[in-house]
């Protein structure tokens, strides 16, 4: 049998399981659809594994589609995804139309039949066109939108203006639209294989098979090799802190379908790594959740050393299991790091060596911080929250004119 809405009570705040109960009723036989481009790899899958589920607990009869795309649709996408987090990319008239075709193929393919359809990220932005009359549409945005390369966004903006209400991860990613604008935290499955608790046995035999030994303190990244999430910084941090303290590095990571950049950036941090036997390269598969687990348990500190991040789940993943997290000062992230009480954010490798070296002087420090950031994950991060959330809006869109 699988995990249900009960076994969380153990490891939520009070009265969740209740609550997401009475919230439900309002919404109960409700259809609602999930449409993004990838079933593995990425936060948005992660999640939409576990929440459909749920909603379908609930008595929501919940689906989730994903779009099929070409190579050059995806070479495109990623384009969208880093113009609009600030990158300035050239994207040409024969990108955008094959962009679109790709999105009307995918509205003759895919069954957009709902009373709530929740289209994540651009890849699909342009299905609203499928639009059936009476249903209600939201765009789930997922990224850093706070400064987008203007022409990516003017041409996506009349899309996006068409939905009934859009959702960011943070104030400043909204844009000036006329329609509502929702603020959810993502979040993360504190029982699913990537977050539920592992017995020292079994996080032993993992990092063994991993080829990773625990005789010094690990140093941790786990992150698609992209260059938003700046491993190359990472290395170098780690080199900073390794010339007082003896310790290992361990990037581990992945590519996802809809990210055609993932071994061009692998290459870069290979140059970086050079041949240093305490630095750990491992290309991870999107289902290796299990050993993303034994990892972050076995880790001293958590790096998360983004430049840009729309929310950083790999972060609330090492809050839950009581590590203290180094992260880049950007999105999602400065929301979940508290400087000085769950983890510290930085702009540098500097900064990062700085703050590493500290706590590994400092052992009181990173036990103090690793149980706080445990509680406020708890009350925050976890996919509980996200469901309540999420049926809230639910209520409000179908009580809304």
């Amino acid at each position: 049998m699988g995990i249900t809405l009960e076994d969380y009570r153990d490891v939520t705040p009070p009265g969740t399981v209740d609550f997401l109960r009475r919230l439900a009723r309002s919404v109960e036989g409700k259809r609602m659809l999930h449409v993004n481009s990838t079933r593995y790899g990425g936060g948005v899958a992660e999640i939409l594994h576990r929440l459909v589920p749920m909603f379908e607990e609930l008595g929501v009869k919940a689906r989730w589609e994903v779009m099929a795309g070409s190579d050059a649709f995806y070479r495109t996408t990623k384009g969208f995804h880093n113009a609009l987090q600030g990158t300035i990319q050239h994207i040409t008239a024969d990108m955008y139309e094959a962009y679109l075709a790709c999105n009307r193929e995918n509205a003759q393919r895919l069954d957009l039949e709902a009373d709530v359809v929740m289209i994540h990220d651009p890849q699909p932005a342009p299905l609203i066109d499928a639009r059936k009359l009476g249903a209600k549409w939201i765009w789930r945005c997922h990224i850093d939108l706070s400064t987008p390369q203007r022409s990516v966004w003017q041409f996506l903006r009349p899309y996006v203006v068409r939905y009934d209400a859009a959702i960011v991860s943070l104030p400043k990613f909204a844009q000036r639209l006329p329609i509502p604008q929702f603020l959810i935290y993502p979040s993360i499955d504190p029982l699913s294989d990537k977050n539920r608790e592992l017995s020292v046995e079994e996080i032993d035999r993992i990092l063994h098979r991993l080829g990773v030994p625990r005789d010094k303190p690990i140093l941790l990244q786990v992150s698609r090799f992209d260059r938003f999430k700046d491993p190359v910084g990472v290395v170098e941090a780690y080199r900073l802190v390794k010339k007082s303290h003896d310790c290992r590095l361990v990037l581990a990571g992945g590519t996802a379908v809809d990210d055609p950049e993932g071994a061009e950036v692998l290459a870069e941090v290979q140059t970086a790594v050079g041949t240093d036997p305490d630095v750990h390269l491992l290309l991870l598969p999107p289902t290796a959740n299990l050993e993303i687990n034994a990892l972050q348990r076995a880790a001293t500190i958590v790096f998360q050393k983004s430049t840009r991040e729309g929310f950083g789940l790999t972060v609330a993943e090492a809050l839950w299991k009581g590590k203290p997290v180094i992260g880049g000062q950007t999105g999602g992230i400065t929301v979940q790091l508290i400087p000085g009480v769950t983890g510290f954010t930085v702009h540098s490798p500097e900064g990062a060596a700085f703050y590493t070296k500290r706590l590994l002087n400092e052992p009181d420090l990173m036990t103090a911080i690793g149980r706080q950031g445990r509680e406020y994950a708890r009350h925050r991060f976890l996919i509980t929250r996200h469901l309540q959330d999420y049926l809230g809006m639910m209520i409000h869109l179908s009580q809304a004119a």
